[in-house]
């Protein structure tokens, strides 16, 4: 599992270019939705400017779309004849899943920077900080699980990136990324309270600016979804691995 982790740092270290593209969507979501949030004063955040209360929502969505189209590199090392392996299925699926989430990270460090520059108050307390990495890799280790159950059981590149376009913005708007839950219609609080988006959102905004939250329910819950996913990624990479 760690040979996996220093792998993904080793090819980050090689090829940053990815870094720096998938770090625009994210950019834009702060320069231009915070910005233009903030001034119109839209969305009511309380006592909390609105682009302080975005920006742990921002770093949340940009490790969800770094983790749900991991599977991809499953599939392709499948068809590339490499992913014939001795190693357990659940070390495989673990090693590969804390991967992403330390893409996640480096991504993540971008994003905070970026935040700080736009006056976003961020804690200085260390051991938050080190909270923020165990969300961040058990939030992305969980959507990467997920992304790789759907690639043993989509099989191809092309099926898995469809379903990932087609879920990715329902788990994003369906999260407590962008808003509150209280502004949320009721059937749209059901599905925030059973994504474990919002949970990792929420820990996120306590982490980092000091909203009040239940950072042992959302750890709880970000561990025990991790848990499962890779539980249920490992049942079905047998269709993959050979």
């Amino acid at each position: 599992m760690a040979a996996l982790c220093v792998v993904e740092l080793q090819k980050i270290r090689h090829d940053r270019t990815e870094l720096y593209t998938r770090a625009i969507q994210p950019a834009l979501w702060l320069l231009i939705f915070g910005e233009t949030f903030s001034r119109i004063q839209a969305i009511p955040t309380g006592q909390v400017p609105y682009l302080d209360y975005l920006a742990p929502g921002i770093l949340a969505q940009s490790a969800l779309f770094i983790a749900i189209f991991y599977g991809i590199q499953i599939i392709w090392e499948r068809d590339a004849g490499v992913l014939v392996t001795p190693t357990p299925r659940t070390a495989l699926v673990t090693g590969k899943a804390f991967a992403a989430g330390v893409r996640a990270l480096a991504q993540a460090v971008a994003i905070l920077v970026l935040s700080i520059l736009l006056g976003v108050t961020l804690t200085l307390n260390p051991l938050r900080w080190l909270g923020v990495v165990v969300i961040v890799m058990l939030g992305t280790a969980f959507f990467a699980c997920l992304s790789m159950t759907i690639a043993g059981l989509a099989m191809s590149r092309d099926r898995l990136m469809g379903i990932g376009q087609a879920i990715t913005m329902p788990l994003f708007f369906g999260s407590n990324a962008l808003y509150p839950v209280a502004l949320m219609p009721d059937w749209l609080r059901v599905v925030s309270h059973v994504n474990p988006l919002s949970y990792e959102v929420d820990a996120l905004r306590h982490l980092l600016i000091g909203i009040p939250g239940n950072l042992p329910l959302d750890f709880a819950v970000l561990v025990l979804a991790t848990a499962a996913g890779i539980i249920t990624a490992s049942s079905v990479l047998g269709r993959l691995v050979r």
